[in-house]
């Protein structure tokens, strides 16, 4: 493959719970080095796209493909195997941190190198505090969840997906269980992430940060891609009235 190949390619995604189709045919391109961002209303599919592909929903239909591979069709008999390749290749940041309260702060970051990817415990370690300096964190490493603030403990969720040093990171909705005042210390990291060619998938209602930091914005709406361009353009000036009138709510909510 070309440089030019996108990292990872989804296509034709599909998933049901019950009788209700989240995902209808979904179509996603991630270019390596890119920040695309996944807006639309509350149930439009957007968290249901990342955890298909982070592997943890299995899609009824579609593939997810990875350059270099894995290459997962879906549809028929998927091996958890298979489900799990996917997770080895990508991160996921969650809405509310998933921290393990049992655990210190560097017992969280260590946890996923040490028990999944084998890596030496040492080695675990160096990486977990050098990160933790670099999010701000460098004297919470023995501290446990509960004496951190949800500022506090999303960075750690962010340092803890990096520490998988995964290919893509993908964020559900980063900053919306924060108190206002502590939403500006992540959207920071993440802006610095972008800034440092980090690959990521960005799920978030906060549109004035996906005009500054997403390459690419992606609106969906009853599990389907309405809209999807530059971020000026889905914006600013969206084709789409579905698109439109959302972008309108979101801006002018009174």
């Amino acid at each position: 493959m070309s440089p030019t190949d996108p990292l990872l390619t989804a296509t034709g995604l599909r998933k049901s719970f019950g009788d209700t189709e989240v995902l209808k045919s979904i179509d996603l391109r991630i270019d390596a080095g890119r920040v695309v961002a996944l807006v639309g209303p509350s149930g439009s599919g957007k968290t249901t796209v990342l955890r298909c592909l982070n592997g943890l929903e299995t899609p009824d239909g579609g593939t997810v493909a990875f350059r270099g591979g894995p290459s997962v069709e879906f549809g028929g008999k998927v091996s958890k195997k298979e489900a799990l390749s996917l997770r080895d290749r990508s991160a996921m940041v969650f809405q509310g941190y998933n921290l393990f309260p049992h655990m210190t702060v560097l017992e969280n970051i260590i946890e996923g190198p040490v028990r999944v990817q084998k890596r030496p415990r040492k080695d675990a370690v160096a990486d977990a505090e050098r990160l933790l300096g670099r999010v701000g964190l460098a004297g919470k490493r023995d501290d446990y969840p509960f004496n951190l603030s949800g500022g506090q403990q999303q960075r750690v969720g962010i340092v803890r997906a990096l520490a998988l040093q995964p290919d893509l990171l993908l964020f559900d909705e980063p900053t919306s269980a924060l108190d206002p005042e502590l939403v500006g210390e992540v959207l920071t990291v993440i802006k610095e992430l972008a800034e440092e060619q980090w690959t990521m998938v960005i799920v978030t209602h906060e549109l004035a940060f996906a005009r500054e930091v997403a390459d690419e914005v992606v609106f969906m709406d009853g599990g389907v891609v309405v809209e999807h361009g530059h971020p000026d353009q889905v914006l600013r000036d969206p084709r789409e009235e579905r698109t439109r009138r959302f972008v309108q709510r979101l801006l002018h909510p009174f």
